[in-house]
């Protein structure tokens, strides 16, 4: 039996109904065998402040502990003001701190990036991208993701569009082989 990663899923956006939140149900239903993915939530984490962090909130703790227990991390993120929100900087912030214990050291990742707009929130993908360089997180660069239009993307039923599987489904089968790649 082949080895089966834990893949800690960052959604850049607490909106219930997100599309960035529905893309990363569809890749989990979409993921091959050798994948497990699990959203972290990240709307409780208060903003980082070293202050705080001297006796870190239970949620700093737990945020961390998953990132840590997690084989790899894929970030799915819309896109504001060309870059991402700030809520997921802040998960990133968290999560790199004390400074020399990052929880995301190593792990390899990935980033698709959804918008209702046209460009597919590239910026947000290039922006997020400049982080994890210096996270030590080696980053998929093929194929690369970003998905415009994200309103046409599913049904009323909130069913993939047909037209999307395909192109979400060679990402993720590329992302497994990436994980594969980069682990022990």
């Amino acid at each position: 039996m082949s080895q089966v990663y834990s893949v800690a899923v960052v959604v850049g956006s607490l909106r219930k109904e997100s599309f960035n939140r529905k893309v990363a149900h569809a890749l989990a239903e979409l993921a091959p065998s050798n994948l497990e993915l699990k959203i972290i939530e990240i709307g409780d984490l208060a903003l980082y402040n070293e202050d705080i962090d001297v006796d870190p909130p239970a949620a700093y703790k737990t945020f961390r502990e998953q990132i840590r227990a997690s084989d790899a991390v894929l970030f799915v993120t819309p896109e504001y003001n060309r870059s991402v929100p700030g809520v997921l900087k802040n998960a990133i912030d968290v999560g790199s701190r004390p400074y020399g214990q990052s929880a995301w050291s190593g792990k390899p990742g990935a980033v698709i990036s959804v918008s209702p707009g046209a460009v597919g929130g590239f910026g947000a993908n290039h922006h997020l991208r400049q982080s994890l360089v210096f996270l030590d997180v080696p980053c998929l660069q093929q194929p690369e993701a970003y998905i415009g239009g994200a309103a046409s993307l599913f049904d009323d039923n909130g069913k993939l569009s047909e037209k999307t599987r395909p192109f979400l489904q060679t990402f993720i089968d590329k992302y497994a082989a990436w994980v594969e790649r980069h682990q022990g």
